[in-house]
């Protein structure tokens, strides 16, 4: 478990945390334990609809591998700005943490799980008011949950690939393949372009 120096009630889990000390048996133990057998069996997979070939996401495999998949919770029902308040010292410690010796910055990741969440439009909501500014500071945040959300996959329009068994949000580095998702935007469309000039992977186009 790890603890923000900048507030000691913040804190991120490890993958081991599940298995000895106090959150082995939290209240909250299911829901985390579901969502990283989400991550391994969905995340880190190919899937028939996704459209093209290899795992949903390709950098979860290695985040869980090398200790830099971190999760934090937050029970309860917030409503969307409350979830986003939580949000926001977890992005600043995000952009203090370094990842593990030897893991590059974009397979660093924190998940933060709303398991008492039934309103799943509240991360949806959320999200909207998150993106503009995780994107002006290079980082993206993804809404997932059992809805699942209606943001259709990039090479398939009728898969929808953000579902997962426990609403959260998900907060990673921006990545130049992340184009697709900036572009029908002009201010995160200038924000990739900042970072990353005009080298977008051929397959996206430009």
């Amino acid at each position: 478990m790890l603890t923000d120096p900048a507030d000691p009630s913040r804190v991120l889990l490890e993958l081991g945390d599940l298995d000895h000390g106090p959150y082995r048996d939290h209240e909250h133990g299911r829901a985390l334990r579901h969502i990283v057998a989400w991550a391994r069996e969905y995340l880190c997979r190919p899937h028939p609809e996704l459209g093209r070939n290899g795992p949903v996401c390709p950098y979860v495999q290695t985040s869980l591998d090398r200790g830099a998949f971190l999760m934090a919770l937050c029970p309860g029902a917030p409503t969307a700005a409350q979830a986003a308040a939580f949000l926001a010292g977890y992005r600043d410690w995000f952009v203090r943490l370094a990842p593990p010796d030897g893991v590059a910055p974009q397979f660093r990741t924190v998940l933060a799980l709303f398991p008492d969440l039934l309103d799943t439009k509240v991360i949806d909501e959320a999200q909207r008011l998150l993106k503009d500014d995780y994107v002006r500071d290079g980082l993206m945040i993804g809404e997932f949950h059992p809805g699942p959300p209606g943001k259709s996959g990039l090479w398939n329009q009728d898969f929808l690939p953000l579902a997962s068994p426990v609403p959260l949000l998900a907060i990673r580095q921006m990545v130049a393949s992340d184009f697709p998702f900036l572009r029908d935007d002009p201010v995160h469309e200038r924000a990739y372009r900042e970072r990353f000039g005009d080298r977008i992977p051929a397959r996206y186009g430009a």
